[in-house]
């Protein structure tokens, strides 16, 4: 490169006086393999259909099939608990006494394969220690065995002999896996190009832990981040240096992307996150539609699709008959299927149940949780055996009974990062009525009845009236047919597949690559300025 400065059109002074500088566009990874597929490990700490305990599973489990049907090679690594039946998932043993260093010290694990739907390769690092238990989280040493698990995704790689293009970690489980790439494999050929993209699901749950948890991943001598922010300064939180090491960084909706920038959402990490909100960006889940899809599902009486939506019918009755509500066409059901904390604002239903027992409508609820709320859908179910029926718990076919036979779907979060049961009512063309936040924000739009558009019925202010309003609202359309029909059709039409956020996730992964190898150029430049 030269510069010349002109003076009157005339060439005046040069820089460099003579020769030129050397300049390499950096970052330039796909020269020549733009269109190539991609090598991905996605590591998660819950997979469907192995283990679940929240969404996260349902992501881990549905998104690798749709980057595996675009022709990328996806592979999935999570624990193997004491749940996860070998001879039931088929599942053989590939490498055996993998010495996995932990504090210092190696502790070995053997990896098993399995697939997910026949498809896509899954690993499970077996270590009867930390993973041999009954339930999957609080733990007294869960900083132990998730900095375990998520060393022996990385060290699993050169025995399996696959080095994938980029890693893909979820949550503060696998959060640190960036950080280990950038201060103990960075010399290592075999991992030094490997991007990372790292998914916050959910904010309020980051990994703290004290001072020790760097010992156990072999990271004390780089000691704490110390970012110069209260609450971050003293502790290890694996979460805060995933985002703080991690080439990308993605939550699971645009509008929770731009929450969490605030102190409201973010969970007293949004001073780091706005630092690094040039690397942060939103996707929205999608769901499998091989495993919710009306017209399939055996769970159901009645099969139906968007053509047939008048066979739903059949679904509302048979769920009121198994609920033990009266079974009456003419009464809208509205379903609701949580964990019943403050988060999915049980607050506001608790302010209006008087209210919504004096309706013409019937609830059914399917959750656990807090026991004031189990303990207030017990009472209410039992002073109102004609309106309110509560099954606490959780049981997979009534919740799919749930959502093929209800009328409505009631989501009124706090906040909510993305939202599964919103896109599956789509899905079962049972009309959700949400508050806008988050992932319900992105997806769910307000029916307007002149223009007939929307999928739903939107409030936005965190109110019980403002909810019991969009209840009211949603009765009176319910009892227009042709809109309510129309309604439906809207919601059934609603594109919320993988296929969508796949490809997003892929220019995810690339932007990812492309930053990892920046960043590579730009440190070997502060290391020797003269190596172009």
């Amino acid at each position: 490169m030269v510069a010349v400065a002109h003076e009157k059109g005339k060439p005046g002074e040069q820089l460099p006086p003579t020769g030129s500088i050397p300049v390499r566009v950096p970052g330039d990874v796909f020269r020549g393999r733009q269109n190539q597929p991609l090598k991905i490990l996605l590591v998660a700490a819950e997979v469907a259909p192995f283990a679940k305990v929240g969404g996260l599973a349902d992501v881990a489990g549905a998104l690798p099939k749709a980057l595996k049907a675009m022709g990328h090679d996806v592979r999935v690594v999570m624990p193997r608990y004491g749940s996860i039946d070998v001879e039931k998932y088929g599942l053989r043993r590939i490498v055996t006494n993998l010495g996995v260093p932990l504090a210092h010290q190696p502790v070995n694990a053997d990896v098993l394969e399995g697939r997910i739907a026949g498809e896509v390769p899954i690993y499970f690092i077996d270590n009867q220690q930390f993973f041999g238990r009954d339930g999957m989280y609080g733990f007294w040493d869960d900083d132990a065995r998730f900095i375990y698990f998520s060393r022996a995704a990385l060290e699993m790689l050169r025995p399996l002999d696959f080095r994938p293009d980029v890693i893909h970690v979820n949550d503060w489980h696998t959060a640190v896996i960036p950080n280990m790439l950038a201060r103990l494999y960075s010399a290592d050929p075999f991992y030094a190009d490997i991007a990372t993209v790292l998914t916050i699901h959910n904010l309020a749950f980051q990994g703290v832990f004290g001072y020790g948890a760097l010992n156990l991943a072999d990271l004390e001598q780089w000691g704490l981040i110390k970012p110069g922010m209260p609450g971050l300064d003293d502790i290890v939180n694996l979460l805060g240096r995933g985002l703080y090491f991690a080439d990308v960084v993605n939550t699971v909706s645009n509008r929770y992307a731009e929450e969490i920038l605030t102190p409201e959402y973010g969970e007293k990490m949004d001073p780091l996150l706005r630092v690094y909100r040039g690397k942060l960006h939103g996707i929205i889940n999608g769901i499998d539609y091989d495993l919710f899809n009306p017209s399939t599902d055996v769970s159901l009486v009645a099969p139906y699709d968007i053509a047939s939506i008048e066979k739903k019918l059949e679904n509302k009755l048979a769920l009121q008959k198994e609920v033990g509500l009266p079974q009456d066409p003419a009464i809208p059901v509205i379903g609701l299927i949580s964990r019943l904390y403050d988060q999915k604002g049980l607050d506001l239903i608790a302010n209006i149940m008087w209210g919504l027992t004096r309706l013409n409508l019937q609830l059914v609820v399917l959750g656990a949780g807090d026991a004031r709320y189990e303990e207030m859908f017990r009472a209410n179910a039992r002073d109102n055996p004609g309106k309110v029926s509560a099954t606490i718990g959780f049981k997979p076919v009534l919740a799919q009974q749930i959502y093929a036979g209800s009328d409505m779907f009631l989501m009124p979060s706090r906040f909510e990062p993305c939202g599964l049961g919103q896109l599956i009512s789509l899905r079962y063309g049972t009309i959700p009525i949400v508050r806008a936040t988050g992932g319900l924000a992105d997806t769910i739009d307000d029916w307007d009845p002149v223009q007939q558009t929307g999928n739903g019925f939107v409030f936005t202010a965190y109110d019980h009236w403002d909810l019991f309003a969009q209840v009211v609202r949603a009765l009176e359309t319910f009892r227009q047919t042709s809109s309510w029909r129309r309604l439906q059709a809207n919601a059934m039409s609603t594109d919320v597949s993988w296929a969508n956020s796949a490809e997003k996730y892929v220019g995810l992964y690339r932007e990812a690559m492309g930053n990892h190898a920046e960043s590579r150029e730009y440190s070997a430049a502060a290391t020797d300025p003269y190596s172009w």
